[in-house]
This record gives C-alpha cells, structure tokens and sequence, in this order.
C-alpha cells in the first residue's frame, strides 16, 4: 500500500460515500479498503488529554464500532 494526502469533501449524510479526488483517486479503487487518518498540532497540555477516535465501518461504510485506543500489532 501506498500513502497519499488528498482533501475531504462532503457527502450526503447516511450515504456512504467516500470519495478520493486528484492524484489520489489514481491510487485508489471501488471495493480498496482504505484508512482514512487526519492530523491536527496539539499543545502539550492538549495532546496529554487527547483521545483519538477510531471509527471502523462495514462493507457499505456505514459505522461498525468506535474506539479511542489505537490497537497493537502483534509480532508475526
């Protein structure tokens, strides 16, 4: 797999759409499961508080599960 950045772009709420634009949509296909991440700066006192959120969805991209805690790979 390969690392790309591109913009996000709204849908229609519930549709589950996700669309990947510009050079990015080169890269990707109907049915590629992707991750999705997003960056933000934090302070120190800000980022000792952070908790991501982990959303997972099924096969229609609509909301399996939530997490905040990142999971370990384990050793192959």
């Amino acid at each position: 797999g390969g690392r790309c950045t591109t913009e996000a772009i709204r849908a229609e709420r519930g549709s589950g759409v996700i669309s990947v634009n510009g050079s990015a949509a080169r890269r990707a296909a109907p049915g590629d499961i992707l991750i999705i991440a997003t960056f933000a700066s934090y302070s120190e006192v800000e980022l000792a508080r952070h908790e991501p959120d982990l959303i997972y969805v099924d096969s229609q991209n609509r909301i399996a599960r939530r997490g905040h805690k990142i999971p370990v790979q384990a050793a192959a």
